[in-house]
């Protein structure tokens, strides 16, 4: 299972920092996007491009995780040789993570009755 199966995300660009929003199809998914998504595990994924923090803001009510990776972007959109490494590109990064198998099993939740 991967985190698109879960989570879609938004994200926006500005000189050399991306931000980048997980948000949870499901707010019963929220926890799991909590306690799976550290800023450790994003650095991870994105291994050799983010140079600078990354901090992460949980909202809650939206069901949603915010990342400002700094120094991700290569010195500015403008200013990087890299070819489309806006912030566009690194949501969709993001959201290949696979899950293991623990979070996978969290992830499938029981069906509500409409």
């Amino acid at each position: 299972m991967l985190l698109r199966d879960i989570a879609h995300a938004r994200t926006g660009d500005k000189g050399d920092r991306t931000t980048l929003s997980v948000i949870a199809m499901d707010a019963r998914h929220f926890p799991l996007l909590e306690k799976m998504l550290t800023p450790e595990r994003v650095r991870a994924q994105y291994e050799g491009l983010v140079q600078g923090a990354i901090d992460r803001y949980g909202l809650a009510q939206l069901g949603a995780l915010n990342f400002v990776l700094h120094g991700a972007l290569g010195g500015g959109v403008t200013r990087s040789l890299a070819l489309d490494a806006h912030g566009k590109c690194l949501a969709s990064g993001l959201l290949g993570l696979r899950l293991s198998d623990d979070e996978a099993a969290e992830a499938r939740l029981p069906r509500v009755s409409p």
